[in-house]
């Protein structure tokens, strides 16, 4: 990669021989009932299947596997809602390093414990105070840590695209492909492969209506901030997206849908009563905006991206009772 600011199809390759036999080959599923429902084929990739519970694990490797050895034997921070903070986590650990963890003080326990679980050392801080940025850097600064954020950084977003290059080698051309849209990694990392191998296919975001800052800044042609938002999605709380995530999804991402809480909600119980499988409200998201038929002239073939599956049993049976 010679320009830091620049993400490639070569790059997304490179991110996937550089995690192949680390990160898992997570299957797509097909459903006759969500093919009728949407009215397209649906090919979905179920990344609630990846190591950690979430495609995170992807880019957190390829970023940490690339650190020098002197930054191994200091260790890595990060800041997290939780699937990132699992993520460094796990990688820290198969590298053989530390890693510190500053997470939100209202991030779901489950997630809190597993990241503890493969390690590392967290420390709190309140979303809706604080700038996790500022401590989050500071954090590493500090304490001599080699930080790597859940989604400004080129390794990472080339890692993250490895999920959409698996879904494209297994499936064949898609006539779009939808993903979720938090900081912007996960799309901007599936837009540059997906149009890398065929430029036709359009690239759909989504977000949850409460947090739609992606969708405000594309509409703008600048980065936007909203409110900290408040939704069910906790891993796309994001009030702004990323500048580099930005710079990618303003010339690669066709478009943004929103869902509503409910539709997330209506999501979830689909995937779990009809494909049998469990998906928290991020990860439900996409998926969520074609049952809700939230996408624009849907095409016939429509790859979507579950990115994560980390929630657990009572807090999934509390958002379902809404």
């Amino acid at each position: 990669m010679t320009d830091p600011q620049f993400v490639t199809l070569e790059d997304v390759r490179d991110a996937a021989v550089r995690i192949k036999g680390v990160a898992h080959r997570t299957p797509v599923l097909r459903s006759r009932t969500l093919d009728a429902l949407v009215g397209a084929e649906v090919f979905v990739k179920c990344e609630n299947f990846q190591r950690i519970g979430a495609f995170k694990f992807r880019g957190a490797y390829n970023a940490a596997s690339r650190l020098s050895a002197a930054q191994m034997a200091n260790g890595i921070a990060a800041y997290s809602s939780g699937n990132h903070a699992q993520a460094v986590a796990l990688a820290a650990r198969e590298l053989g390093t530390t890693a510190v963890i500053l997470m939100p003080e209202d991030t779901p326990r489950s997630k809190m414990e597993a990241t503890a679980g493969y390690g590392a050392e967290i420390v709190t801080y309140d979303r809706y105070t604080g700038d996790r940025v500022a401590i989050g850097e500071a954090l590493a600064t500090d304490r001599g840590l080699a930080l790597i954020p859940p989604y400004e950084h080129p390794h990472v977003i080339a890692g993250q695209g490895t999920a959409a290059l698996e879904l494209l080698e297994e499936v064949g051309d898609v006539d779009a492909l939808v993903v979720p849209v938090g900081g912007g990694g996960l799309i901007a990392g599936s837009a540059t492969a997906a149009k890398g191998l065929r430029s036709g296919t359009r690239v759909i975001g989504v977000e949850p209506e409460a947090g739609d800052d992606t969708k405000r800044s594309l509409e703008a042609g600048r980065r936007v901030s909203v409110p900290v938002p408040r939704t069910i999605a906790d891993g796309q709380a994001a009030d702004i997206p990323g500048e580099l995530t930005f710079s990618v999804n303003r010339r690669l991402v066709d478009g943004i849908a929103l869902v509503s809480d409910d539709q997330i909600r209506d999501a979830m119980r689909f995937a779990f009563e009809r494909m049998k499988i469990v998906v928290e409200p991020s990860g439900a998201s996409a998926l969520a905006a074609l049952l809700a038929h939230r996408v624009d002239r849907l095409p016939r073939r429509v790859g979507v991206i579950v990115s994560g599956g980390n929630i657990s049993a009572d807090r999934f049976t509390r958002i379902l009772a809404g």
